[in-house]
């Protein structure tokens, strides 16, 4: 599975710079989604927001560019709500993290639903939809655990610590440590969380619902959630709000696609999305690839 995902990877990869660097004649349209198909790209390695599975059990789609293989979690559920109250088919497309802007940008994908924060650095290159889920910052470590007991970020000082590459999680909180000895980001959940189970860090920082996966998965997890305590993350409300929403990121201008998701958005409230998540954490794969 790892060859073939970073086979994939490179295929996408020259596919992008092929569309960025010519007119794009094959790329998606700028105006809503005229071929009645939406693309979605997505990790498919980021439980509970999407996994790869061997089957359609639960209600999977088939991934397009990874022949044999099914998407499924949060994230799916949640393209396939949009897709049918539009009318449209739905495609899924696996892509590594740091694929997913530009792919999304250069119209390879319609859309990216990966358990994206809608952040000011990423609203600078997408536009975004929703939010379709509002999620919290924890950190995680193991029972047992020097940091198990842990009641702020101060009482993590000197441990070990990593979390995933390119998210606000390794960029903004793990610096506001003090003491702490910040390992190199993943480049995956799964690796992240790996990382935390082998002993490598004595802890990681993500958010709710992969830690609320993860402790399924891995039973000797601890979350350690500081949310409203004075030894939580501190961010300006701006930035909080940033955090904790997690939208749709469609092409720059591309407002007739972002209203259209945005329209069935709006029509859940955050009790929806809690008890779809709930859902998606009942199912995920209890062992990662």
């Amino acid at each position: 599975m790892i060859n073939i995902r970073r086979f994939v990877s490179m295929m996408l990869a020259l596919a992008i710079a092929l569309a960025m660097s010519s007119c794009g004649s094959s790329a998606k349209t700028e105006t809503g989604v005229e071929d009645g198909v939406l693309t979605v790209a997505m990790e498919c390695s980021y439980e509970p927001y999407n996994w790869l599975q061997n089957d359609s059990s639960n209600g999977a789609v088939p991934i397009s560019n990874v022949p044999g293989a099914y998407a499924n979690g949060y994230d799916v559920m949640i393209a396939k709500k949009i897709c049918e109250e539009n009318g449209w088919e739905l495609e899924i497309i696996q892509s590594d993290w740091d694929s997913l802007v530009p792919g999304v940008q250069s119209g390879i994908f319609d859309c990216v639903i990966a358990g994206q924060s809608m952040t000011s650095e990423r609203s600078k290159e997408v536009d975004f939809a929703g939010p379709y889920f509002y999620a919290t910052i924890v950190c995680m470590t193991t029972e047992g655990s020097a940091f198990a007991s842990a009641k702020g970020i101060g009482d993590l000082a000197g441990g070990k610590c990593t979390a995933q590459m390119g998210t606000i999680w390794y960029d903004v909180c793990l610096p506001q440590i003090t003491g702490a000895v910040i390992q190199t980001a993943t480049e995956t959940t799964p690796a992240m969380l790996m990382a935390l189970e082998t002993g490598t860090v004595d802890f990681v920082c993500t958010d709710t619902p992969t830690a609320q996966a993860a402790v399924i998965a891995y039973p000797d997890m601890v979350i350690l959630d500081f949310t409203g305590t004075d030894g939580d993350f501190s961010f300006t409300e701006e930035e909080r709000a940033e955090n904790v929403n997690i939208g749709v990121s469609v092409k720059k201008g591309n407002t007739v696609l972002k209203d259209d998701i945005d329209a069935v958005l709006e029509k859940m409230d955050a009790n929806d999305f809690n008890e779809l998540m709930a859902y998606a954490i009942s199912i995920q794969p209890l062992s990662e690839d």
